[in-house]
């Protein structure tokens, strides 16, 4: 019985451990283009995390072809911002997404 309670226990520990290092639910869509908010900018890594008008979060790690613009006119990185409305044109790369072009809508 005690045996029992203890791998009980690790299983708990373990089912905790595996559910905190959850990918944080990310999810790979078709090539097309989608509109949602941005819902994380990390400017360091130009990575920005998009949650489509569908209901989707798109994990985006700029390419040095990818173009980022506002009103026709190319900005930089920083002028993304959470809540940010934008478009965005993706590439599927196997279960990678490339973004080929953001339009900053707002």
């Amino acid at each position: 019985m005690k045996n029992l309670k203890s791998w009980l226990a690790m299983f708990a520990i373990l089912s905790l451990f595996m559910y905190s290092c959850d990918s944080g639910g990310t999810d790979v869509v078709e090539s097309g283009t989608y509109q949602g908010s941005v819902k994380k900018a990390v400017p360091e890594k130009t990575e920005i995390y998009v949650q489509t008008d569908d209901n989707k979060t798109l994990e985006l790690y700029f390419t040095d072809a990818t173009t980022l613009t506002r009103n026709g006119e190319t900005v930089a990185f920083d002028q993304l911002k959470e809540g940010s409305r934008v478009e965005v044109q993706v590439e599927k790369v196997g279960q990678r997404l490339d973004p080929v072009a953001v339009r900053i809508l707002d």
